[in-house]
């Protein structure tokens, strides 16, 4: 492990992503409350990819000042349905009512990322995939409840694309690294320009 590259995140997914990419790294966790960071951003009426921006600008800046000479990446993720963003299902409930909204209508995830070092915002970058839910039927979601268990609320749009969440959807138009939560490609790209990987 290195502190040349840190990752500003918690999430399995991202560090595996990262990992497969062959870059060195190390994971902290930042410690923000993005819901209190959204509240405070309420008054700049922010649309979900600014949102998506400003969250992960707030990971990225709390763990920079944690380790002023690394590299540090911030990543977020929104995802919307027009201007209403969606957060995470407290419970199947909740997911229900998520997946019920989504039914039938394409839904855009908003993939934000930031670099800072010393406390400093060095670049930041959105990225956006749209995603297009299927007509489907009410006995179909309660079997597709039942089937994800305490999964279904692991993710803010109730699915992983990369198990039966795939079976929601009849066309998606995205980088599947932007789907995942971490815009891997222009990420790669700004290490290369920063010198911090070979070109």
């Amino acid at each position: 492990m290195t502190d040349t590259l840190v990752l500003a995140s918690a999430s399995p997914s991202r560090r595996k992503l990262m990992e497969n990419a062959g870059l060195v790294f190390k994971a902290v966790a930042a410690n923000v409350d993005e819901r209190a960071i959204e509240q405070e951003l309420v008054p700049r009426a922010l649309g979900p990819g600014d949102l998506a921006i400003e969250l992960a600008a707030a990971k990225a800046l709390e763990v920079s000042r944690r380790f002023p000479a690394a590299l540090v990446i911030g990543c977020d993720q929104t995802m919307s349905l027009g201007e209403r963003v969606f957060h995470k299902p407290a419970d199947r409930a909740e997911a229900r009512s998520t997946l019920c909204a989504l039914r039938g209508r394409e839904h855009r995830l908003n993939s934000g990322i930031v670099l800072a070092r010393e406390g400093r915002e060095l670049w930041r970058h959105l990225s956006t995939a749209d995603l297009s839910m299927r007509t489907f039927s009410d006995a179909f979601l309660e079997s597709y409840l039942e089937r994800c268990g305490e999964k279904v609320m692991e993710s803010v749009g109730c699915y992983q694309l990369e198990g039966i969440g795939i079976q929601l959807f009849n066309s998606i138009t995205g980088d599947y690294f932007t789907i995942l939560g971490l815009p891997l490609l222009p990420l790669l790209e700004q290490l290369r320009a920063l010198g911090e990987l070979d070109g």
